[in-house]
């Protein structure tokens, strides 16, 4: 500590006088909206003084500069304190905090990018800290720049796995970048925080997963002042003491305040005595400007730099066709990174891991943090980012994927061993309920490619297409069916199979658009021609190219899917043809929990083989005969 400046005392009653200009615009806005957390951005008042006037470097009239340090405030319940910084930075109006959560306002309740100096929404609690490794990781390693990345966690979201999953994460890749800043008021929503004020307790745990931990009074500007200034060889945390509510007399370290705006005339006479201990100083406080070493990143002109390389008739698992395609991307833009979650052998992800070591993270099996890493990584657009592992593994980090979508994250998924043809691995490995999970999602695209040419083609959109993409990749080998000039689009279906006297149009992708191919080759040997369609993307869904086909075969459509009948495609066509008329749809997917067996014969078992398609085809004709 022998190149720590102390500050003097006029800098620490500036810090003082903004903690407490803090409290009382935490009040006055929270009051005024009648909703918000004042006791929890009481207590981080010093902390944000600190963070914002005295330790961060960046420019306060351009908050998403790439060379400025990065503040996540993962405690996002805390918006109003984090929003009175940018009021005293000069970049917000007083009066704009008087709009908090209007319908109109861009301040919101919790935390999002509708504001400038918001990368990434917050207030789903635990996600924030995985978010900073992304961002730090980012730093140390692709951008080896000098900004550094400062992320506040509350005391209740510890108990939140994903915060310890992070905390694994920076430790492992010794981000010393990276600083976490707890702030240990004691009590949650309901009740006390498991570890209530025991702050050693805190930082033995922070110690065994490999951080620097320092605890301090969190309302002292002084101590603050001095543990944000140490050294870094390792992450360092910062473990703050301090009172929830602190300086509202009533509400100081007491439960049922929690969520609660103070009365109006409570908070006037609060925010008068707050406004009392404001000292008058001359000093005004302005952040350093930050070191300019960060390199300027464009994401514009990502693509192959040819076509697939693909013959007819060639046969390859779409989750290799992934893997060698993403390592053909990486091979021309030096922005595109790959994560997984210790699956790189299945996924295929090893291909871009042996040919670009060092723009592949290995984030282990830890799915909900390798996506809040994948978010931080895309933070600022400084990556195009792809990150892996079985489909079934992404229904864990759902919430951080919806976090993404609130976010406007442009971060790239794929999911491999989808549905039942991960066979003898059993119901437990097999995604079939992720269509339906990422349909649900407003900012997704779904790309359910069929063969190693549409993958390719699948990733090379991805990497272009704006939020949260999803890819999903089978595990057994397929049949190369596209050329490869072949042009692909988001929301574009292909037509694969057709005639003049088509009588039914079949909707299959992935291991049942094989499926659904043989079982027309068997029934034009019975004289009964289908089409079949290939809708490329699940979601946006080509519906009138399908419903445009299905008025050819006089209404008649039937969707095959290696998915639960619930959210995926036979849902997706359903909701595109609510409102026409005329059509005769029937759906096969699979229909409970199935078990470990070899693929084709689940395939056969839950009724979405060829032979149950080519069924279900004489089944609709005949029924249309009775009819007539």
């Amino acid at each position: 500590m022998e190149d720590y400046h102390k500050p003097d005392q006029q800098t620490v009653q500036a810090l003082r006088n903004i903690a407490n200009r803090l409290r009382i615009n935490s009040i006055k806005a929270t009051t005024a909206a009648g909703s918000g957390h004042p006791t929890s951005c009481c207590s981080v008042a010093e902390i944000m003084s600190v963070l914002f006037f005295h330790t961060m470097k960046y420019r306060y009239d351009d908050p998403r500069n790439f060379n400025n340090d990065r503040f996540i405030l993962s405690k996002g319940h805390a918006a109003p304190a984090l929003y009175s910084m940018w009021v005293e930075a000069g970049f917000l109006k007083e009066s704009e905090l008087l709009s908090l959560c209007h319908v109109d306002s861009t301040l919101e309740g919790h935390p999002t990018p509708k504001q400038q100096f918001v990368d990434l929404a917050t207030g789903s609690l635990g996600q924030g800290l995985g978010v900073a490794c992304g961002m730090a990781y980012t730093g140390k390693y692709f951008d080896k720049s000098s900004y550094r990345v400062y992320c506040l966690v509350g005391d209740g979201e510890m108990s939140e796995g994903a915060v310890w999953e992070a905390m694994s994460f920076a430790s492992y890749y010794q981000l010393d970048n990276l600083v976490a800043i707890m702030d240990v008021n004691r009590l949650g929503q309901s009740d006390p925080a498991p570890l209530q004020h025991h702050v050693e307790k805190y930082q033995k745990r922070c110690e065994a997963f490999g951080w620097h931990a320092i605890i301090v009074d969190g309302h002292s500007v002084e101590e603050l002042c001095k543990a944000l200034s140490q050294p870094r060889h390792q992450p360092t945390a910062i473990i703050a003491k301090t009172i929830k509510g602190k300086g509202i007399p009533a509400a100081e370290d007491k439960l049922g305040w929690h969520a609660k705006p103070l009365p109006k005339d409570m908070a006037d006479m609060v925010m008068k005595d707050l406004q009392s201990r404001i000292m008058n100083s001359s000093k005004h406080l302005y952040p350093s400007a930050p070191i300019e070493d960060a390199p300027p990143v464009s994401l514009r002109n990502i693509r192959m730099p040819s076509a697939p390389s693909y013959k007819a008739g060639e046969k390859i698992a779409t989750r290799k066709a992934y893997g060698m395609a993403l390592a053909k991307l990486g091979r021309y833009n030096e922005r595109v990174v790959a994560l997984d979650g210790d699956t790189n052998n299945l996924t295929y992800s090893e291909i871009f891991k042996n040919e670009h070591p060092n723009r592949f993270v290995e984030c282990y099996i830890a799915q909900q943090n390798m996506v809040s890493v994948a978010m931080g990584c895309a933070a600022r657009e400084r990556n195009v980012v792809f990150a892996s592992t079985l489909a079934s593994f992404f229904t864990r980090a759902y919430d951080q994927l919806r976090m993404a979508a609130i976010s406007e994250s442009n971060i790239n998924l794929c999911g491999s061993h989808c549905g039942l043809s991960t066979g003898e691995e059993g119901p437990s490995l097999m995604g079939l309920e992720d269509v339906a999970m990422f349909r649900a999602l407003p900012t997704a695209t779904i790309f359910y490619p069929s063969d190693g040419v549409s993958t390719e083609k699948a990733v090379e959109l991805a990497a272009t297409t704006k939020g949260v993409c999803y890819i999903r990749t089978s595990r057994q080998d397929s049949a190369i069916i596209y050329n490869s000039n072949e042009d692909f689009h988001v929301g574009q279906a292909k037509v694969v199979y057709q005639s003049k006297e088509d009588q039914v149009t079949l909707v299959a992708a992935g291991v049942t658009l094989h499926e659904a191919l043989a079982a027309a080759e068997h029934l034009k040997k019975e004289r009964i021609s289908v089409r079949v369609i290939d809708p490329f993307t699940i979601k946006p869904l080509d519906a009138k190219t399908i419903i445009d086909h299905s008025r050819a075969t006089r209404g008649r459509i039937i969707t095959v899917e290696d998915h639960y009948y619930e959210g995926g495609l036979g849902e997706a066509v359903s909701s595109a043809m609510v409102n026409e008329s005329g059509f005769n749809l029937h759906r096969l997917a699979v229909s409970h929990v199935p078990r470990s067996g070899k693929p084709q014969e689940l395939l056969k078992i839950y009724g979405i083989d060829r032979d149950a398609i080519a069924q279900a085809v004489r089944k609709m004709l005949s029924s249309s005969t009775n009819a007539k």
